[in-house]
């Protein structure tokens, strides 16, 4: 079998230790950008909503903080429980978990054995991030992605706590992808409906329709699919998005690693390398049943992955398309929003050390109740840069601008960006636009390698700018404004909304920014979303060990932060070993719903069940003890 991921290492990190990238030269130059930037930081560069606060209102943080907190439930303080803790006026429960059945022929999940392939393709995948509820007649349609399944727990069962089998294989690849599930409340609680007609997985086999520029290009063909216009699966889905005409966006990331070579000797591409595809997987060993993984074999079939996927839950085998006018990136999630002018605008993040942040902006424009399926194949791809004085622009990806076609430009989204000049960024996360103004959010979750090594590409990471600190622990969120507040806007202002850090150990600006204190702190923020009131939720993939840099964060987390004044509060803490990700609502917004993933994913969590159970990813419903609505 292909040599596997260590359990206690990143993607990221296993990227790097298959390709190790070179390092910089100029670390002397970059050691004083980060002294300058220190000292800038500390003049107010980094707090953008305290800055805007004080403009606005001539109030002091604190003191504006105390007059109109929109921040109304008591602070949960870090810990490192095996459980969920919520503020005390909340409660949570259990929507469902990895292997719940989603039909009564279903076979119920097997604590012995973790399941088999016949019995995954019925029931809940694992590891679900992001997610959205559809509202459809009378019916709660709830879409999540499923992002990987942990190896050391599905194939928890013997020694090797690795695939043996091509059941194995075939398992974990019905573990991938997509649940639609319709719920609906009992008691209170929500929970599945069985044998639903809406009830769906969307896996690693299931085809896809390949639209957009990229459609029918050579590098998109293989000799499966000699047209280049249908693929097979989907997996790594990370975020999501929604449009306005009904349909859900997933959004796949980490799809490099599932490729392997049968040929060790095989010579990868720089452009197969460049998104981290090489000889050896992260230990799936999909190639040891399917050829299309074996990139020795089907050396184009990797560039048919890494697309924002989109379909319709509501009508049951609606088709499924990859648009790849979107881009070929590592997908954090889709932020769509309609501008002014009736264009549709995405933003997408591309989340990997030193790639870059995107947006989409449609050649059509959305018509309420006309005819918008195909909007995301036709439109202009731009990526940033940030300039210094907190200015910025969105620079068109063309076939002017890269010398490169636009289907080229679509597949190979990343040497497209290089091209331009576009700034290498501390890993971009989710996207979050406010409902109420013109303005959008990216949480740029870590990234050790700033000012160290250039990224895949051989782009430069410099400090500076939006990503202010050398070797970046803890990561930052950024804000920015488009101009005239239009969001197919090329220009726009910027600023940091907050800069994660540890007061307690730090001194200087790995602190982190004045909002930023010993009871709200936490490290690498990951997923954003907006709800209905304004107010901006954070949730964090972290370091959790709650040692050293770490010290008192405690577990993966939830924030609840206010945009106009910059304050942030503890909401929730997660069970051990889990990242805290996706956001959905219910339509009286009286429940939030929130994945919990990847819990004791180093052996130290029995999450949800507790005693000696397999630990299990879970969608949680969280409500307030009397009634009311969330937001």
């Amino acid at each position: 079998m292909p040599a596997s991921i260590p359990d206690d290492i990143s993607f990221d990190e296993f990227d790097e230790i298959r390709s190790p990238k070179m390092e910089a030269t100029d670390i002397e130059k970059v050691s004083q950008t980060v002294l300058s930037r220190r000292s800038i930081l500390g003049k107010g560069i980094a707090f953008g909503a305290t800055a805007f606060v004080m403009g606005a209102t001539g109030l002091s943080p604190v003191a504006a903080r105390a007059e109109s907190s929109r921040l109304k439930f008591e602070q949960v303080a870090a810990n490192d429980l095996d459980t969920i803790t919520v503020p005390k006026e909340f409660d949570w429960h259990i929507v469902s978990t990895w292997g719940d059945p989603l039909w009564s022929d279903s076979i119920p999940f097997n604590q012995t054995t973790r399941g088999t392939a016949a019995s995954q393709e019925l029931s809940v995948g694992d590891n679900n991030d992001g997610m959205a509820l559809f509202q459809h007649e009378d019916k709660n349609i709830l879409v999540s992605n499923n992002e990987y399944v942990n190896q050391s727990i599905i194939y928890g069962n013997r020694e090797s706590r690795k695939p043996e089998t091509e059941d194995d294989v075939n398992k974990a690849m019905a573990g991938h992808g997509m649940t639609v599930a319709e719920i609906a409340l009992q008691d209170g609680k929500w929970g599945i409906v069985i044998d639903s007609p809406y009830n769906r997985r969307i896996t690693a086999n299931t085809p896809f329709e390949i639209s957009g520029p990229a459609r029918g290009h050579a590098m998109m063909k293989t000799a499966a699919d000699p047209e280049g216009v249908l693929a097979v699966g989907t997996w790594n889905n990370c975020g999501n998005g929604r449009t306005p005409w009904g349909t859900y966006l997933s959004c796949e990331e980490n799809f490099n690693g599932y490729f392997s070579s049968s040929d060790e000797n095989y010579q990868p591409s720089a452009d197969l390398k460049r998104y981290g595809v090489g000889n050896k997987d992260w230990g799936y060993a999909w190639a040891t049943v399917e050829d299309r993984f074996d990139i020795s074999k089907t050396p184009t079939e990797p560039n048919r992955f890494g697309y924002v996927v989109e379909f319709d839950p509501t009508t049951p085998n609606s088709p499924l398309k990859k648009r790849t006018a979107l881009g070929r990136l590592k997908h954090e999630n889709a932020e769509l929003v309609v501008a002014g002018n009736g264009q549709v605008v995405v933003y997408l993040g591309d989340d990997e050390r030193g790639e870059f942040l995107y947006k989409f902006v449609s050649s059509g424009k959305f018509t309420e109740g006309g005819n918008n399926k195909d909007l995301l194949d036709e439109g202009t791809l731009y990526v940033a840069k940030f300039s210094d004085d907190m200015s910025g622009k969105w620079l068109a990806l063309t076939p002017e601008t890269t010398g490169m076609s636009r289907a080229e430009i679509c597949i190979l989204t990343r040497r497209a960006a290089s091209k331009v000049g576009a700034t290498t960024m501390d890993r971009p996360e989710w996207v979050a636009v406010n409902p109420y103004k013109a303005e959008a959010f990216v949480a740029l979750t870590n990234n050790k390698n700033r000012g160290k090594k250039p990224n895949a590409g051989g782009d430069e990471t410099p400090v500076g700018g939006p990503n202010p600190r050398a070797e970046n622990p803890y990561g930052q969120i950024l804000r920015w404004r488009p101009a005239n507040a239009d969001h197919t806007s090329e220009a726009f202002e910027w600023d940091l909304f907050v800069i994660a850090g540890n007061p307690t150990v730090h001194s200087d600006s790995y602190a982190g920014s004045k909002n930023i204190t010993a009871e709200n702190m936490f490290n690498s923020p990951d997923g954003l979303a907006f709800d209905a009131s304004g107010l901006l939720w954070i949730q964090t993939d972290g370091n959790y060990s709650n040692t050293k840099d770490f010290s008192g964060m405690g577990n993966n987390q939830m924030l609840l932060a206010d945009p106009e004044t910059g304050e942030i509060k503890r909401f929730l803490v997660g069970p051990k070993e889990s990242e805290v990700t996706g956001f959905a609502w219910s339509a009286d917004r009286k429940t939030v719903f929130v994945a919990i993933q990847h819990p004791g994913e180093k052996g130290n969590s029995h999450y949800p069940d507790g005693g000696t159970a397999v630990p299990r990813s879970t969608i949680i419903g969280i409500t307030r003890k009397d009634g009311s609505a969330i937001s």
